[in-house]
């Protein structure tokens, strides 16, 4: 091989390995690409056992949100089925968490939602069913999670009724990086795959 060919595969050698350590240098791997959509507010709820939670208490977890009644015939049942397969994945990290909101608080009392908490055989320590105002859930939907419309509160509030399919995720720093339809198969897919790059993001 010519001295002047070698000089080329040298030349190319060091301009694609300045190249690739450029890049590691400006991409942290500890760090998701997923977009930061929205900050979680602060918010109060009533747990399936009766225990008040907090924001507090979500610090430093990676969770999901999502809002249902424990009475609903229609995309309830679905949306929670796809949900469980997604807590059976990451059930076994402790840094993983679900909160389940009742948009009907009216009839979704403590006892009910523990009752629907057991048949879905889902843990306390990773699966959380929670109630409060019907005003404060809502905002929470709205205003924090960014599930449904905050125009949306135009009525009274005891006229409105939020049914939403849809799921978000947060990460260790109460910060919405992701919706998810929760009745899409190739969705609860792209959720379980976010989840486990947030579950490796450095704080």
């Amino acid at each position: 091989m010519k001295k002047k060919t070698w000089v080329y595969i040298v030349f190319f050698v060091i301009l694609f390995g300045g190249f690739y350590i450029f890049l590691t240098s400006i991409i942290d791997p500890s760090k998701s690409r997923l977009p930061v959509l929205n900050d979680v507010r602060p918010f109060s709820f009533q747990r399936q056992d009766g225990q008040i939670i907090s924001d507090k208490d979500v610090k430093n977890k990676v969770y999901i949100a999502e809002f249902f009644f424990t009475t609903c015939p229609g995309i309830c049942p679905k949306m929670n089925t796809n949900m469980k397969t997604v807590y059976e994945k990451h059930k076994a990290n402790n840094d993983f968490l679900i909160l389940s909101h009742t948009v009907d608080p009216a009839n979704d009392s403590v006892a009910r939602l523990k009752y629907y908490a057991d048949s879905m055989q889902a843990d306390i320590k990773h699966w959380w069913f929670v109630t409060g105002a019907k005003e404060d859930l809502y905002k929470a939907a709205r205003e924090s999670y960014i599930l449904d419309d905050p125009k949306n509160n135009a009525t009274s509030i005891n006229e409105q009724f939020l049914h939403t399919q849809f799921f978000a995720l947060i990460d260790r720093n109460g910060r919405v990086r992701g919706i998810y339809d929760g009745l899409k198969k190739n969705e609860i897919a792209k959720l379980n795959s976010d989840i486990d790059d947030l579950l490796k993001e450095k704080i």
